[in-house]
């Protein structure tokens, strides 16, 4: 019997705790530095089978200079682009930094119903502002709880999956 009710609430618990993931595809040689200016590229808004999540790229941007706001007196979010060819062409080099969002995977369940969890991915990728050489690249995924007692979507995963990862650039 008492084995039982830990198992419960072992399976209990792990639903009320979202789930982050971080996989480097390319390490950075040296820390960010803290103060630079940067600018941020608009992804492409995400989508999942047939649905296109309605400003999902400008609600991503958002969360990166929200993140990088913390080491950077200087944070814009480019609205037109949402490339580094794009921003070569159309943006100034007077930014020390570049970062590149792609949203790879958007999908928001109704998990309070169906059991089934929110799910992002994105990859970010960080440029030199000088150089243009990429300095860092990763994807950051998650997954939310599946006892979301009201509605979590992927935008609300955003915040603590990407600080982590800004973080660790510094």
């Amino acid at each position: 019997m008492r084995l039982a009710v830990i198992i419960i609430s072992t399976v209990l618990m792990s639903g009320c705790a979202a789930s982050y993931k971080q996989s480097p595809l390319s390490q950075p040689s040296s820390k960010l530095l803290k103060g630079k200016s940067v600018i941020i590229s608009t992804p492409t808004n995400g989508s999942y089978e047939n649905k296109t999540y309605i400003a999902s790229g400008k609600t991503t941007a958002l969360a990166i200079r929200t993140a990088f706001a913390k080491f950077s007196n200087n944070t814009k979010v480019i609205a037109d682009c949402s490339n580094i060819s794009c921003l070569k062409t159309n943006v100034s080099s007077d930014f020390d930094y570049y970062v590149i969002p792609e949203i790879l995977h958007w999908e928001d369940r109704n998990t309070e119903w169906s059991g089934i969890s929110d799910k992002v991915e994105i990859k970010v990728s960080v440029y030199d502002g000088k150089s243009w050489n990429e300095l860092a690249s990763t994807i950051i995924s998650g997954k939310s709880k599946w006892m979301t007692l009201g509605g979590d979507h992927p935008q609300d995963l955003l915040p603590e999956l990407l600080h982590k990862y800004i973080e660790s650039l510094y």
